[in-house]
């Protein structure tokens, strides 16, 4: 994360040599075309599939409507990316290793292990899906107890703590002191349940070379988990020893279940089957600060009541809530089911100082806006919203971007193509003909579309010599 929840960014950035050896597993490859495609990438994959000859690129893009321009460049950027597909000559044809092995993903076949080898055998003590969830719940739920610092019976583990820190969730401002939650932890409880155990599991990934696991490895284990049956229990003698290792940090996270360490078998819990999947994973309060708000939010509803005078009431007893709350309001009241309190300057001034920004709160209070307050046309009212900003801009004056220069350009021709691609990506921040420079945001697309216009006029310059 080093920084920033960066998710599935990460795994985009590894070099083309780790996709090649995470393709040999058919479990990686549809792991990966399920949850890291768009739809139209998908397409583009299955029909490529079953060609054995390569398509020719205009083919393809003819599939797609031209108003859809936009999504068509999203889609082949992210193929390339991620290594799926290969092109010649302006032909594109999907990667051998991959094709194969997610071939063998969708018709069966071969002894490769990758969906995990279930236990013929039963277990001493049958475990439930009910007992699976509960265990999921206590773990994930002693960790965002923890973040936000109030008490809870279960512990996180040392192993734990190191990832919240160093991952930038959590940060110490000396020797001893106790953790604090920063901005990326705050954005952190603001996901759903699946974002929020990627997140963790990308930083183990991170972390896997000090470790001394070997990162492949790790990362084929993370893609099968999503690919095995909630209540199932696998086999660990088929399991590397990698693996094997990765059982114990697992177990504390919630993802999977063992008895104990020297137990035969695991089971993946819902927070491992849904990780290649759309769903949440849970949804209870435990397992997701944002989309799981007690039996309110499964039915949509908010707990929330903000007024113009700054008062906040939160219908609610749950002790996650009410911290989260605590960070960014001045609780004075509480009652069996409601609490009260304050929104004020200082208040929001202690939040920003944790790296909380304004934006944040008001996509917090938005989110979780009580019924009432959804039926005026603006959910929160203007002068408190505007008023949260205005006490974090005292405190600064400049707002940066993350992004990339582009610069140098040998003609003012070329620099204005580049920069009406960027601008019709939506990734342009400004630009200054002048000097024929621009910011963008994302590069990767870009940088793409610039070997494929280079690759383009240098045929067409072959083309005349051969012509003349």
């Amino acid at each position: 994360m080093s920084g920033n929840i960066r998710g599935f960014g990460y795994l985009e950035s590894l070099p083309p040599v780790t996709f090649r050896r995470l393709y040999q597993q058919p479990a990686t490859a549809l792991a990966i075309f399920r949850r890291m495609l768009p739809n139209l990438a998908k397409t583009i994959v299955t029909t490529l599939l079953y060609n054995e000859s390569p398509v020719a690129l205009g083919d393809l893009e003819a599939l797609v409507r031209p108003e859809s321009y936009r999504e068509r460049e999203d889609a082949f950027s992210k193929l390339r990316r991620l290594h799926i597909i290969t092109e010649n000559n302006l032909d594109v044809s999907l990667d051998p290793v991959f094709k194969k092995n997610f071939r063998l993903a969708l018709t069966g076949g071969g002894d490769h292990h990758s969906f995990g080898v279930p236990c013929n055998t039963e277990d001493k003590k049958k475990i439930t899906v009910q007992f699976l969830d509960d265990y999921a719940t206590r773990q994930f739920e002693a960790i965002l107890h923890y973040m936000v610092g109030t008490h809870n019976e279960v512990k996180p583990s040392k192993g734990v703590i190191t990832l919240l820190t160093k991952g930038g969730l959590m940060e110490r401002y000396g020797a001893g002191s106790v953790a604090t939650i920063t901005k990326n932890g705050f954005s952190f409880l603001l996901q759903d349940g699946n974002p929020q155990i990627w997140a963790l599991l990308i930083q183990y990934l991170e972390m896997s070379e000090e470790l001394g696991m070997e990162q492949t490895d790790v990362l084929h284990f993370l893609l099968m988990l999503g690919s095995l049956e909630l209540g199932q229990a696998y086999s660990v003698n088929t399991l590397t020893e990698t693996q094997k290792l990765m059982l114990a940090d697992l177990r504390d996270y919630g993802v999977v279940y063992q008895r104990k360490s020297t137990s035969d078998r695991f089971y993946p819990t819902r927070l491992a089957t849904t990780l290649t999947s759309e769903s949440g994973g849970l949804r209870s309060a435990s397992a997701s600060m944002s989309s799981a708000m007690v039996k309110d939010a499964e039915e949509g509803k908010g707990f929330i009541i903000l007024e113009t005078n700054y008062r906040v009431y939160a219908y609610t007893d749950s002790p996650l809530q009410i911290a989260v709350l605590n960070l960014f309001v001045k609780l004075s009241t509480r009652y069996p089911n409601l609490v009260s309190g304050r929104i004020s300057r200082r208040s929001i001034q202690e939040a920003i100082k944790m790296g909380i920004t304004a934006d944040q709160v008001i996509d917090y209070l938005s989110a979780h806006a009580h019924p009432q307050m959804r039926k005026s046309l603006v959910t929160l009212p203007p002068t408190v919203v505007d008023q949260i900003r205005l006490w974090q801009i005292e405190g600064e004056r400049m707002r940066t971007t993350t992004g990339f220069l582009f610069k140098d350009f040998h003609s003012t021709q070329e620099f204005e193509e580049v920069a009406k691609y960027a601008e019709e990506l939506g990734v342009l921040k400004w630009k200054k003909p002048s000097k024929r420079c621009m910011f963008v945001t994302r590069h990767e697309q870009i940088a793409d579309w610039l070997k494929r216009r280079a690759s383009a006029q240098q045929q067409q310059q072959q083309s005349k010599k051969v012509a003349t």
